[in-house]
């Protein structure tokens, strides 16, 4: 098939080239590892980030590790650490344009780096344009190489919200001609000069009325790796069957109370910045009402292909269940009925940290809150910390901590046992 581009652009590296070193890591069973690159301004400030996914080897890049880059920013990574409030850029595959993953985000902080094709296949050009379309009508922005300056892709580049000049690819005397040319064929796009390593290579760009940079020069990718927890399989399945069965919202609720990791990584992703919302989620009832059966739906399918079967260890997964329950049926004996949700998840949420490895304020901080329930479980402090304090009290037969925090709460040893049976009896039923 004859070759439509322009010789005198080179064609830049797939994605994936981003100044690695090679050293991928493939091995992530436990963890995450995300390596994020400043893109800067002309005053050096930061406008926004690309992410590379190095839990697997980028050689694998495709519709599949797409996904699941995308789902582990928003669902398993701090994404305060990662982007913060600034624009995210990912690499995305064309078979990836088309599909559903792309719905779980908001899409106006999410620029999806698209590459050319291999030999310029007019037929290949041509068939990606309804789906660029699409993206760019769903509130996507798009960045292409300079590739997309070439003949060959003359329908691509009216959707161009940025072109990346790659320095590495480029010949010295090429880079002005080609900023030129992208300045003069799409004035509306920003222009990102890529691959920056020396003072000089700013310099130039800079001078060319270049405002956007990224490369060693100004920032090496920085690596950001989180610990992650798997919900079972069985239980993601229970939720994904409750979901296409259109369930009533108080159902798919008590299927989230069955896992404690499952509504962890719920939790987490509907508070990610990526997602977008104004306020924080911290009930399952409005998280399943925020999010919808739709995706809701997605979200559990792609934690499933995502997940292993085991996850955290059995005992400790059923405590955390037992826990949340006790806490909340306690808490609508003496505490507000807003309070009774916080009660679950502080129940649930305090072994995170043996879920996870790491210290509990480590753990919960990739989670937005109520103060009610960090009080209780990084401070000991307040109702629910007590309640909490009672529930372990429950676990261990401490009978003295046991009657002092009866005695506070003002519940009696009837009230207290039999709550604790109806826990145990009831994690017994979800656990699947």
């Amino acid at each position: 098939m004859p070759n439509n581009a322009n010789s005198s652009l080179p064609s830049p590296a797939q994605p994936g080239n981003d100044g690695n070193d090679g050293n991928d890591r493939t091995d992530g069973t436990d963890s995450i590892t995300i390596a994020r690159q400043a893109i800067v301004d002309d005053k050096g400030k930061v406008y926004a980030y690309e992410l590379f996914d190095r839990t697997r080897a980028s050689s694998t890049h495709d519709a599949s590790s797409d996904a699941q880059m995308l789902f582990n920013v928003l669902s398993r990574a701090d994404t305060a650490t990662l982007m913060g409030k600034r624009t995210m850029f990912i690499n995305c595959t064309h078979a990836s344009l088309s599909s559903e993953h792309l719905e779980l985000v908001k899409a106006d902080r999410i620029v999806l780096e698209i590459s050319p094709f291999d030999g310029n296949d007019p037929a290949l050009i041509e068939g990606a344009v309804q789906a660029l379309n699409d993206a760019r009508k769903r509130g996507f922005d798009l960045a292409f190489n300079h590739t997309v300056l070439t003949p060959a892709y003359d329908k691509w580049l009216p959707l161009a919200a940025y072109i990346k000049i790659d320095l590495l690819t480029l010949k010295t005397d090429l880079v002005e001609h080609v900023v030129k040319l992208a300045q003069k064929k799409r004035p509306d796009a920003k222009i990102i000069v890529e691959k920056v390593e020396t003072a000089e290579q700013h310099e130039q760009a800079a001078a060319l009325g270049v405002r956007l940079f990224q490369g060693y020069w100004f920032a090496k990718p920085v690596v950001v790796t989180n610990q992650t927890i798997r919900p079972t399989h069985a239980v993601i399945i229970q939720l994904i069957n409750a979901v296409r069965k259109q369930a009533p919202t108080e159902q798919i609720e008590a299927v989230l109370k069955r896992d404690a990791t499952l509504s962890f990584n719920l939790l987490r992703y509907i508070n990610s910045s990526g997602f977008g919302l104004r306020t924080e989620i911290t009930s399952f009832r409005h998280a399943v009402m925020i999010l919808g059966l739709e995706k809701l739906f997605r979200w559990a399918a792609l934690l499933l292909t995502m997940s292993r079967e085991g996850g955290v260890a059995p005992a400790v997964g059923q405590m955390a269940i037992v826990r949340g329950r006790l806490m909340e049926l306690l808490a609508a004996e003496v505490l507000p009925q807003e309070e009774r949700d916080n009660a679950f998840v502080t129940g649930v949420f305090s072994l995170l940290d043996t879920m996870l490895g790491i210290p509990m304020a480590k753990a919960i901080e990739a989670v937005s809150l109520p103060e009610s329930i960090t009080d209780a479980l990084l401070h000991k402090k307040g109702p629910l910390a007590q309640l909490l304090e009672l529930t372990v009290a429950c676990e261990t037969a401490d009978d003295a901590n046991f009657a002092r925090l009866a005695e506070s709460l003002i519940l009696s040893n009837h009230q207290i046992n039999w709550a604790h049976l109806q826990a145990l009896a009831w994690a017994e039923t979800m656990g699947g």
